[in-house]
């Protein structure tokens, strides 16, 4: 039986965390694991409710979060969790705590993401509107050494999944695809990424 590990999406809201979630859970299902994902919204709804954004509150929730992929980890299962989680400290608190973390880094800056917004979040917080949104007038820290980043204004979905679903066989946490839907240079570079990292 394949070992649990989390996958650990972060990034500002709108960079793409759930649908990069989703689409690597349907090719993990594929391969025959078992996969779980933790989507932010649903969390705070089932989870964490009751909880507000304070750095205390936010805090709490990416624990518990932590938590549960944890135990999920440990059964075996592939958690994936795909929230905000704006602070480095509770980040790698979690990553510690889990032992098998690989952590994707959703980039994307802030004008994609007010083209991307139909709430219009981004505006509201931009004028003031709105108080405590990540990433405008809370603070966002970027992992400083993610085992994956991804550009999500700049690549299409397919690169940054090809690029996650790589850097797992990589790791020898999934076992190679029939067809690997990443060219050479792409091996290279996340074979290259995991060495500066330490892994290989």
């Amino acid at each position: 039986m394949a070992k649990g590990f989390t996958v650990w999406f972060t990034g500002l809201s709108g960079s793409g965390k759930s649908t990069l979630a989703e689409r690597v859970r349907d090719i993990l299902l594929e391969r025959g694991m078992k996969v779980e994902v933790l989507d932010g919204d649903e969390v705070r709804t089932n989870l964490s409710k009751g909880l507000g954004f304070s750095k205390e509150d936010r805090d709490t929730n990416i624990r518990r979060i932590g938590w549960v992929c944890h135990l999920l980890t440990r059964n075996d299962v592939v958690a994936i969790s795909a929230a905000i989680s704006p602070y480095k400290a509770i980040r790698d608190e979690n990553r510690k705590l889990i032992g098998r973390f690989v952590e994707v880094y959703c980039e994307c800056d802030i004008d994609t993401l007010k083209g991307r917004d139909p709430k219009g979040l981004y505006e509201k917080a931009l004028k003031g509107e709105i108080k405590n949104f990540t990433g405008v007038s809370d603070p966002y820290e970027p992992p400083e050494k993610p085992e994956v980043v991804v550009d999500t204004a700049k690549e299409d979905i397919d690169t940054s999944v090809q690029r996650i679903i790589g850097t797992l066989e990589q790791l020898n946490y999934i076992p190679a695809g029939d067809g690997r839907g990443y060219s050479d240079d792409e091996e290279e570079s996340i074979k290259q990424r995991l060495k500066d990292l330490g892994y290989i």
